[in-house]
């Protein structure tokens, strides 16, 4: 198992430990319902409650995966598919999946993506479908990161790369007490102007709180069994970019996921 760095920011070997999950029960069905009730306006109210740093970190996500013609590109909780249409415009062919279909019915047609409903857990893909595994906002809310993250492994090709970017701890103390005051106060409030389910971003505000520092979150995707886990901090902290590479020799995870879904390009199906 490679060893975990920060990508330039010291080492996270040393940090073992579980997810801090405050109450937070994160049930598959009604944290779908709840991306599903928040789909209409979900970009949109995004861009406002960051003060426009989404489109930036969008961005950050799409140079550190680094799509080129011909790869494959696994999107997982891509929502409104908004992070797969600049890795297609890349060239590669991207599979957008998500398991909220308020959330995939939302986005708009974009040329070399296929949208795909999935569970996280149990994803619908064949062993070592894809050159790269890509997942924004997204691990925070599924009921079980690790297994997602070996699901994630055992669907990207060995030596193919991981990227998470998620929501983190911003690094200045001072900044920090702001910051989560901020997401307890003045997001659930903001979001009562803007959203379409104001209420959602209570658990949104309580799960980004609850969520492991950047050493932690590396120390679970090296427990997933990727190699070579470093991560990057964007805007003090505030989000943080994990990569990783899958090993170069094949290890299965103990679920192989479900059937192929038809409705993919053969090139992404199960079969």
């Amino acid at each position: 198992m490679g060893r975990a760095s920060s990508w330039g920011w010291g080492s996270a070997a040393r940090h073992t430990g579980a997810m801090a999950r405050a109450t937070l029960a994160k049930e598959p069905s009604d944290v779908a319902a709840m991306f599903d009730a928040v789909a209409r306006r979900y970009d949109v109210t995004n861009t406002v409650l960051s003060l426009g740093l989404d489109r930036t970190w969008r961005a950050a996500v799409g140079d550190a995966v680094a799509a080129a013609p011909g790869d494959r590109v696994l999107d997982l909780a891509a929502g409104t598919a908004v992070s797969s249409a600049p890795l297609a415009a890349a060239g590669a062919t991207v599979a957008a999946c998500d398991f909220s279909l308020g959330m995939l019915r939302a986005g708009r047609p974009a040329p070399g993506v296929v949208r795909v409903a999935g569970d996280a857990l149990r994803l619908p893909f064949a062993d070592a479908a894809f050159d790269a595994t890509t997942v924004s906002f997204g691990l925070r809310n599924m009921v079980d990161p690790v297994a997602a993250l070996a699901e994630m492994r055992r669907v990207t090709r060995p030596g193919g790369r991981l990227l998470v970017c998620e929501f983190s701890t911003p690094t200045w103390t001072p900044f920090r007490r702001v910051y989560v005051d901020y997401l307890m106060r003045a997001l659930p409030a903001l979001a009562r102007r803007v959203s379409s389910d104001p209420e959602s971003y209570v658990y949104l505000a309580e799960s980004i709180r609850a969520w492991p520092d950047q050493a932690r979150l590396a120390a679970q995707v090296q427990q997933a069994g990727w190699t070579q886990v470093s991560w990057r901090n964007l805007t003090g902290g505030i989000v943080a970019l994990h990569r990783a590479q899958a090993p170069l020799t094949v290890a299965r995870s103990p679920a192989s996921g479900p059937a192929a879904d038809t409705t993919a390009p053969a090139a992404l199906r199960g079969t």
